[in-house]
């Protein structure tokens, strides 16, 4: 599970560190800077659509899916530029510098970042995996499923709380960024400037990603849904369908699972109901399974990156 973060005061929304705008590099930046800012552009795009969209039939598992995709394409091609020889000098003239420190600094902690969220990710899998299995085990007459509830309730909580810590330690890095010296080189200038505008937007993805992850949860009460009754008030459990394009994938298996444990009268509606919490169920289960391999495919260039950076500096 997620590890080695820092507590700091917590803010359910990611901090952003920059303006949604396009990069103007210098007029003779390197072809592959330029890939760069071609990549960051986008994912500042992809930004705003996946903030916005909400009201529409939009799932947010698959726009961090594409979120993810694009910080690969983005990191594949900060990789190219590290292997440019050109790169490689500037950086190990410098490598003694404070903003040196800072880049190598943030590649450990989110290639850490990466990794344990698909940790937690392929936790989470089993988990509803597990409760899967319970409901189709009720299909048949077994009356076990308010323990896999349970079960999968305790675990939302537990990774609720260490999401809170890995946020508030990304929101510190956010703000560590130190001012690097005007009289670089322009092509070292440039080199910094899209590295640190990666960071960011890394950073800020992450933060969306998780906050995802921890979606808020009530928890069971005396065999019954507390927030059943919250629910009810609200009037959401009679217009399930109508709210389901405005809640994410945890959202919706959080209230076809609450249905389960409402009063309801005959076996029909409770098959209904029992098929219904699968449908979400597996609809879950695909999205989790698309943000690991994502995340999979992140990390190991995420490695590359800190290699690179590594072995730059190590001549």
């Amino acid at each position: 599970m997620m590890k080695r973060a820092t507590m700091a005061s917590f803010s359910p929304k990611p901090t952003k560190c920059y303006n949604v705008r396009s990069i103007s590099m210098p007029t003779r930046s390197h072809p592959t800077t330029l890939r760069i800012e071609e990549e960051l552009n986008k994912l500042k795009s992809w930004e705003v659509t996946s903030t916005s969209s909400s009201s529409s039939n939009y799932s947010k598992a698959d726009s961090l899916g594409k979120g993810l995709g694009g910080l690969k394409d983005l990191y594949t091609c900060i990789e190219e530029l590290l292997h440019l020889p050109l790169t490689q000098k500037a950086l190990a003239l410098h490598q003694n510098e404070k903003w040196v420190e800072e880049l190598l600094d943030g590649s450990v902690k989110y290639l850490d970042v990466c990794g344990n969220t698909r940790d937690a990710i392929l936790t989470m899998k089993e988990s509803v995996r597990v409760l899967e299995s319970a409901l189709r085990r009720r299909m048949v007459g077994d009356s076990s499923l308010e323990d896999s509830v349970n079960a999968y309730v305790c675990f939302r909580k537990k990774m609720k709380k260490e999401v809170v810590k890995v946020l508030a330690a990304l929101k510190q890095m956010d703000q560590k960024h130190e001012v690097f010296p005007l009289d670089l080189d322009n092509h070292l200038a440039a080199v910094v400037r899209v590295l640190r505008e990666s960071s960011l937007i890394t950073s800020s993805i992450f933060q969306s990603l998780l906050l995802f992850l921890s979606t808020p949860i009530l928890k069971p009460r005396a065999s019954r849904w507390s927030l059943v009754s919250i629910l009810m008030q609200k009037g959401v459990l009679a217009c399930e369908s109508s709210q389901s394009k405005s809640m994410n994938e945890m959202e919706s298996v959080d209230i076809a699972i609450s249905n389960l444990f409402a009063d309801n009268a005959s076996e029909d509606v409770e098959a209904q109901k029992i098929e219904s919490a699968q449908r979400k169920l597996e609809l879950l289960d695909e999205s989790i399974e698309g943000l690991e391999n994502g995340l999979e495919g992140l990390f190991r260039l995420l490695i590359h990156t800190r290699v690179s950076l590594l072995n730059v500096l190590s001549h």
